[in-house]
């Protein structure tokens, strides 16, 4: 397996536990309605700020585009999957946890060249 592949588990992985503590502890939703929003905040999440603004603007601005990028994606989300619910503040505390796991994530990025951009 290689290094990016691991780097996009361990990516998922990460969101995974934000959406299940957030929106399935707390909200209450279903493990597959937070399954569906960690793969797609994973994907949007890696396409845009691991590979658009982490080159170009730095960890800090990435992190938290990402938090932002997360909660953007599970709101929009929440207009069509049917029965996810979610609250602002959810949406805050899911960004906060997404942002603070990907400063650490990116950090291990920068520093492995092994990693694909």
């Amino acid at each position: 397996m290689s290094k990016t592949t691991m780097a996009l588990i361990v990516k998922w992985a990460i969101t995974f536990v934000a959406s299940w503590i957030v929106f399935g502890l707390i909200d209450g939703n279903t493990l597959g309605t937070v399954f569906l929003i960690s793969v797609v905040g994973t994907i949007v999440n890696y396409l845009i700020g691991d590979l658009l603004v982490l080159p170009n603007f730095g960890n800090i601005v990435a992190s938290i585009g990402d938090g932002a990028m997360g909660a953007l994606a599970a709101y929009f989300l929440s207009f069509i999957i049917e029965g996810f619910q979610t609250t602002l503040t959810s949406l805050l505390i899911f960004a906060a946890i997404v942002a603070v796991a990907e400063y650490v994530f990116h950090m291990y990025l920068l520093k492995s060249e092994e990693v694909a951009p």
